[in-house]
């Protein structure tokens, strides 16, 4: 039994103690609830900080370990651990809870402190997903993820929140048994639920394809991946705001990270054999699904379609390296891949997020989310149509923004292998444009002819905080991307040594 620290426990467990807290001491008193959230969260968000002055980025090794017997009988630990990569999705986590306090404070008036503890208990089960290197516990993690969400869902979210909560609670369940079926099957060859063991089990190509499969399962839907992605819009759209934001800034990346985590290093051959098959589902996830954005007449709908073709760059940055790796020996450009998904998977975070924020500003002041009810908002709102065009142009990957960093990268990597799989990523530039500059005309320009958007006030001191914030994140990672890749650096280079590996 070992434990170097105890600050990824205290990261785990303050949000859900602060969530009893606030739903039990908040009571029935709103404002209450309200501060005592935001101070919970501002809290957690201060006890991460930590972990980037303390992490030693040259190792790219595990740190922070606590590691405890949990169940002796199985042989599962409770062993916590991170690396640049859990270090920089955790800094994410802990900085967009706050904002989706602040952001609800006016929203939200039913059962406010339960609101609140749901999205408290929600930040420590996934800051448990980033750092639990025992299969079992993140297991547990990856699975109690989903009852705070579907609370959220069902009981503050729209008029077809049932329909939305079961299809989201069915779907994302589905996929989860298949892979506790493959962790099952592992644990009964290494005798240990440990990643590290996991990872070292040599194991035959047959055996790697079954758990290839079942792993991404699991994975394809969290993402979520072309074809397994229907219950995203229906889950946003029902969605109250703050389970908007959550849900496309910080939940879809779990499936990109248990990729990551789990197929990549304990299924290398399979990973290389089936690379073409993840490929091909990006491309497809990039484009198809980017025209599918653009005839969307619900701003939520078209952002969540928008949602799963920018996380088409995560798979097609993780699995592009196996080409490049196995096939050209190009381990520079296979890293720039993997490295590219890290930091697309960031920005998303912010860009996303910011979006749904902007969305959630206008509902409250429209109740309506129909692009045809607007139009002209720039004359009554500019502070807010300022923050709107800034986020839509970090959506289509402008320079300068967060969105371009992360896309331009695993473009580059993708040319080392084909060019037509690079001129297929790269086509999002376009068709993101497209919708996202579309969406922006309806919306943002032209003159007023809606009475109601004639009455709008612009953005109060609240709102231009919590959007501001979000803009600070967008603008200094597409200027200066240099410190998140930093952190990640050693950690990346790590994961793509492993791809190396042949396990047959």
């Amino acid at each position: 039994m070992t434990s170097d620290s105890i600050l990824l426990s205290l990261l785990i467990w303050l949000p859900i103690a602060g969530g009893a807290l606030v739903s039990f001491a908040g009571g029935n008193n709103a404002s209450r609830s309200r501060w005592l959230a935001l101070i919970v969260s501002i809290v957690i968000f201060a006890v991460s900080i930590p972990l980037l002055t303390g992490y030693d980025s040259g190792l790219g090794t595990l740190q922070f370990q606590e590691n405890h017997v949990w169940i002796a009988a199985i042989n599962a630990n409770y062993h916590l651990g991170a690396d640049g990569i859990s270090i920089a999705l955790i800094v994410l986590t802990t900085f967009v809870t706050p904002l989706v306090v602040l952001g609800a404070w006016d929203a939200v008036h039913e059962k406010v402190g339960q609101y609140m503890a749901a999205f408290l208990v929600l930040e420590g089960l996934m800051i448990g997903v980033f750092v639990a290197m025992d299969a079992l516990l993140f297991y547990v993690f990856f699975e109690g993820m989903l009852i705070p969400m579907f609370v959220i869902i069902g009981v503050w979210g729209g008029p077809r929140r049932v329909y939305a909560t079961l299809k989201f609670f069915l779907y994302t369940f589905f996929g989860s048994i298949f892979m506790l079926i493959g962790l099952i099957y592992l644990y009964l060859h290494a005798h240990s639920w440990e990643l590290s063991q996991l990872a070292a089990l040599h194991l035959s190509a047959t055996e790697q394809a079954w758990l290839f499969f079942a792993f991404l399962l699991g994975f394809a839907i969290k993402v979520p991946m072309w074809p397994v992605h229907t219950w995203l819009p229906d889950a946003h759209v029902e969605a109250p705001t703050g389970g908007s934001v959550i849900l496309a800034a910080i939940m879809l990346k779990i499936g990109g990270y248990g990729f990551l985590r789990f197929s990549l290093p304990i299924v290398p051959d399979a990973c290389q054999e089936f690379a073409w098959l993840i490929i091909a589902l990006s491309i497809i996830a990039i484009i198809y699904v980017g025209y599918v954005a653009l005839v969307q007449e619900d701003m939520k709908k078209l952002i969540a379609y928008s949602s799963v073709a920018h996380m088409g760059f995560v798979t097609l940055g993780l699995f592009i390296a196996f080409a490049l790796m196995r096939v050209t020996g190009n381990t520079q450009a296979a890293y720039l891949g993997v490295q590219g998904s890290m930091v697309q998977m960031i920005s998303h975070g912010f860009v996303s997020g910011a979006m749904f924020t902007c969305v959630g500003v206008l509902y409250e002041r429209m109740h309506t989310r129909m692009i045809r009810d607007y139009g002209g908002v720039v004359n009554t709102m500019p502070w807010f149509a300022a923050f709107w065009v800034l986020f839509s142009m970090a959506n289509c990957g402008l320079p300068g923004t967060s969105g371009f960093v992360g896309e331009f990268m695993v473009i580059l990597a993708s040319f080392a292998v084909n060019p037509w799989i690079a001129a297929g990523a790269a086509f999002t530039l376009i068709i993101g444009a497209a919708y996202t500059l579309y969406l922006v005309k309806r919306i943002i320009w032209g003159d007023v002819t809606n009475e109601h958007v004639a009455k709008l006030k612009d953005i109060n001191p609240r709102e231009a905080l919590v959007l501001g914030l979000f803009a600070a994140g967008v603008l200094v990672l597409g200027i200066w991307p240099e410190p998140l890749t930093h952190l990640m650096d050693a950690s990346v280079k790590h994961i793509v040594d492993q791809l190396l590996v042949v396990k047959i």
